[in-house]
């Protein structure tokens, strides 16, 4: 992550009619990958989030940055709970349990509970599948509840243990009979005093609700769904900071997240709490997967964020650990690696883009970037596998476009002003070197304030942002794609706002922002060829619009955003072959000025009308002041026109994989879209 404080004039641009037409041939091919999909673990996204466990610090993981606790545990009847390091740890990785004594009980009945991340959803019909390990002197049986703070029990089992010196593991399920209200809950383990013979040890306490696909070790299914109502296409993970590691020897390291829970040791994540690891590479890519997402793996690449670097010297098994990874996820069963994940019960993933590092012009990491770490990874990576499209951290590497063919990530935060006047940012970049735009938001007020925009998200900002997409979409044959970030955000902790999605224990308070509900629209109609306008009256500024077919449907589309205007303006948009008579539905969005969705609910009105073309085959509307649309002119409503069921002329996008050598400084760039000077 990182941010531009930026000062923007706020003043509202006088509106004047616009007069469009579209051609039918000329276009431009535009990327498939125009929308996707960035995640990071901050703000409690991972771990609390999207990952789906409910149990908060279920193996008692740290480290010396984030030391092991007992947070989140309470006892229960008078219960000695402490952190012991045994003789014998249930795994090297996880050597911490929590040892429960009778010492001091002061009831016949003695046990533990757990706050989950801030409580536990109790839905009635949902099946929870939960399990832990025991080891020492228990010999009866352990109930397991979930319950209200006010002792309202809603699921119940038993599970009978026999423990000894060895570590055993116990599952069990839940069925709640009702509902809870919210999600104040707690999980309760509870046994007779009298079963306790010493002291008994437990580690790796698990619980999970329904997952998405019903998968094992799983992800929440309503952030799921939130994720998939934005289509995405691609999916830049891990992704962000905490890739990167606070200081040495920390990582994101990616054979910590693989095998057996028992084998994760955790990471200190970079946003101030630790990672269990449960999120691991594995899922991942079953998450891609779930929802038809281009994997765009990143790897570290040996930038630690207090600014340490691994020297040229040292930088060689970090190079192979990445070799390894990728031999890991696309191997055969005949490779080391390829065969480790085929034990595990898993074929070979598809990797078709791969980022060096993340954000390493930062952190005075920009001078061995360029000299030699970039290097080091791309060549290695492109040796063994030539047809991954290599993307470099930032997109000026060594103050050009970044070296071969290689693509380059552009991370933008900042006023709406600013984002709204880059829609020609890249209009004179070269296609030769494509650009992802990783991570992008508005994060300042538009009267130059740079003071953080508060949680919500809040309306008219997110109309910048959406000029800028739409800028990104007519340069979509050098701009592979977007994502917003950061994504997810847990209403009980977080560090950065705003953000995507907004959530908590409870289901039911899960909010789409604002933005989501304006990229929702957006990469819910693609254009798949780009062609040329010509304006015949007013221009860009204060509405911005690109045009093109898609040759999937047949349809015709223009997509328009109106930021800053003073009134409604005016349109005229002609389509070349699409004659009177026919119809199009133009849905668009608004939303009360400085409003945001609140929890569970939206403030933005859409709004679908369906418009017929005149005489001279033009459609007419007029769109409000803030507004983002689409319009769309189905392949059966075109009137007696040109046929558009087949593909037309197409250049520019070639695909992911051959993108061409060449490219050009940055410094060339020319207006409209001159480059950004930092």
């Amino acid at each position: 992550m990182w941010s531009k404080a930026l000062s923007a004039s706020a003043f509202a641009a006088t509106a004047h009619a616009v007069s469009v037409s579209v051609a039918s041939e000329g276009g431009n091919a535009t990327s498939p990958y125009a929308y996707g999909f960035m995640f990071e673990d901050i703000n409690n996204s991972g771990d609390g989030g999207v990952y789906a466990e409910l149990v908060h610090n279920r193996a008692f993981q740290g480290d010396p940055i984030f030391p092991k606790n007992l947070d989140y545990w309470n006892s229960l009847g008078g219960a000695g709970l402490s952190l012991q390091n045994l003789s014998k740890p249930l795994s090297s990785a996880l050597p911490t349990s929590m040892q429960v004594s009778a010492d001091n009980a002061t009831n016949d009945t003695i046990g533990f509970s757990n706050e989950g991340f801030w409580g536990f959803p109790v839905v009635s019909g949902w099946q929870y599948n939960g399990s832990f390990w025991v080891y020492g002197g228990l010999d009866g049986n352990i109930t397991i509840c979930l319950s209200s703070y006010d002792d309202k029990v809603f699921a119940e089992t038993s599970v009978e243990v026999s423990s000894n010196s060895e570590w055993t593991q116990y599952n069990y399920t839940f069925h709640p009979s009702e509902s809870a209200p919210d999600s104040n809950n707690t999980l309760n383990f509870t046994f007779a005093t009298s079963d306790l013979k010493d002291s008994v040890n437990f580690n790796l306490l698990s619980l999970f609700p329904p997952t998405y696909n019903d998968r094992p070790n799983g992800l929440r299914i309503d952030l799921m769904e939130a994720i998939d109502g934005l289509y995405p296409s691609f999916f830049r993970m891990p992704g962000g900071n905490n890739m990167e590691g606070l200081q040495s020897p920390y990582w994101w390291n990616w054979t910590n997240t693989i095998g057996p829970l028992t084998q994760r040791p955790g990471y200190p994540g970079t946003w101030e709490y630790e990672n269990t690891n449960g999120l691991g590479l594995i899922e991942y890519l079953l998450w891609a997967q779930d929802l038809g997402m281009e994997p765009m793996l990143g790897v570290w690449a040996g930038l630690w964020l207090d600014g340490e670097v691994v020297s040229e010297d040292d930088l060689q098994v970090y190079v192979q650990s990445a070799l390894d990874e990728l031999e890991f996820l696309m191997g055969d069963a005949s490779t080391e690696w390829g065969s480790y994940r085929e034990s595990l019960g898993y074929g070979p993933f598809e990797i078709g883009f791969v980022e060096i590092g993340n954000e390493d012009s930062l952190n005075d990491g920009a001078p061995t970037y360029a000299a030699y770490r970039f290097q080091a990874f791309h060549d290695a990576i492109r040796d063994a596998y030539p047809d991954i499209t290599i993307i470099a951290s930032y997109f000026d590497v060594k103050g050009s476009t970044p070296p071969d063919n290689a693509a380059g990530d552009f991370h933008q935060y900042a006023a709406p002003q600013l984002m709204s006047s880059e829609f020609g940012y890249f209009d004179n970049y070269t296609s030769e070197h494509p650009v992802v735009i990783g991570e992008y938001a508005v994060t300042y007020y538009p009267d130059g304030d740079t003071t953080r925009v508060g949680q919500g998200n809040f309306a008219p900002y997110w109309q910048g942002s959406a000029i800028f997409l739409l800028g990104a979409e007519r340069n979509s044959d050098k701009i592979i794609g977007s994502a917003y970030a950061p994504s997810f955000q847990n209403l009980n902790r977080w560090e950065w706002i705003p953000d995507l999605i907004e959530f908590d224990a409870n289901p039911e308070h899960t909010t789409m922002s604002t933005s989501w509900e304006m990229i929702h629209l957006l990469s819910g109609t693609r254009i798949t060829e780009n062609l040329p306008m010509t304006i015949t009256d007013g221009g860009f500024g204060p509405a911005y619009f690109v045009a093109g077919r898609s040759n999937d449907t047949g349809s015709h589309i223009a997509k328009l955003a109106v930021y800053n205007a003073t009134s409604e303006i005016p349109f005229q948009l002609n389509f070349d072959g699409v004659s009177s008579g026919a119809t199009a539905n133009l849905t668009y969005l608004t939303a009360p000025m400085n409003a945001s969705n609140p929890i569970g609910g939206s403030v933005v009105e859409k709004h679908v009308d369906s418009i017929t073309a005149g005489d001279d085959g033009a459609f007419s509307f007029q769109l409000p002041p803030y507004s983002v649309a689409v319009l769309e002119v189905g392949a059966d409503n075109a009137g007696k026109g040109k046929d558009y069921s087949s593909h037309g002329s197409r250049h520019g996008w070639q695909g992911c994989r051959s993108f061409g050598k060449g490219g050009s400084h940055r410094g060339s760039w020319g207006k409209h879209g001159h480059g950004w000077q930092a």
